[in-house]
């Protein structure tokens, strides 16, 4: 069901980490507008809440990474596709709050692979770079640097031990739609298998959401958000979407309290 835009406002609103709050405040002492990265994408990157603990969006560990006049305004949310992320209004309100000289970082497939569910399913080649299309021009038509970012991999391994791919075509059609329109591309799903298969079978359980009651091989508990932020914010180095001057900690072990989940009700 599409949300109102004043619901979507409101979300949008409550998912914004702290860390962007503190960049407003900086720029309401007068001081020049901190940039924001911005995150476009489902419950892997997502905002989660004391509901939903341990489970870890790598979003909410991106603000360990970064300075701190580049703020993190993250609104992934779980379930949604490069579709229903437009449907909904979410784009809307991304794209009315973003400024010149911010980046919009959009990951999406694990949703958009979703072919029985007409409201969110998108075919690779056509309907998946259509809709990634709208958010790169919207990026681009407000003076924001748009990135794709290919979806990070789920934990499945063959019976030989290796890491194998679960997306299909996604990440193919996205690398080409970054070639063709000249956009930054962090291949988050190349990276990410290649982490999973040098921690192995065993190794990778520690960094996704298994727990006594549960054992999900789609989202992070906090090792593997960190893990992922890490791998993300390295990769934007890398590829010269973030100067060395925006990033922080790469090298440095980061204790997993510092991830924290807030109440739902209060958020």
């Amino acid at each position: 069901m599409s949300l109102s835009r004043r619901q979507v406002a409101a979300a949008a609103v409550t998912s914004i980490p702290l860390a962007f709050a503190a960049a407003q405040t900086a720029q309401a002492g007068g001081h020049r507008r901190p940039r924001s990265l911005y995150i476009a994408g489902d419950s892997t990157a997502a905002q989660k809440y004391a509901d939903a603990a341990p489970e870890t969006g790598w979003g909410m560990a991106l603000p360990f990474f970064l300075s701190g006049d580049l703020g993190v305004a993250n609104h992934a949310v779980n379930g949604r596709s490069s579709k229903s992320f437009v449907d909904e209004g979410r784009l809307d309100v991304v794209l009315g709050a973003i400024r010149p000289g911010d980046f919009l970082l959009i990951q999406f497939a694990h949703n958009d692979e979703k072919d029985e569910d007409p409201t969110r399913y998108t075919e690779p080649w056509t309907t998946y770079q259509r809709y990634l299309r709208m958010y790169v021009d919207g990026a681009r038509a407000r003076g924001a640097r748009p990135v794709l970012a290919t979806p990070v991999e789920r934990r499945r391994f063959d019976a030989e031990g290796d890491a194998v791919p679960s997306h299909g075509e996604y990440p193919a059609a996205m690398r080409a739609l970054a070639r063709r329109e000249g956009v930054a591309l962090l291949d988050a799903q190349a990276l990410s298998l290649a982490l999973w298969q040098r921690l192995g079978a065993e190794g990778t359980k520690a960094y996704f959401n298994w727990t006594a009651t549960e054992q999900d091989n789609t989202h992070f508990n906090p090792p593997g958000a960190i893990a992922v932020a890490r791998l993300v914010t390295r990769e934007l180095l890398r590829g010269r979407v973030l100067a060395h001057r925006d990033v922080r900690r790469l090298d440095e072990e980061i204790p997993e309290s510092w991830i924290s989940w807030p109440d739902p009700a209060t958020a």
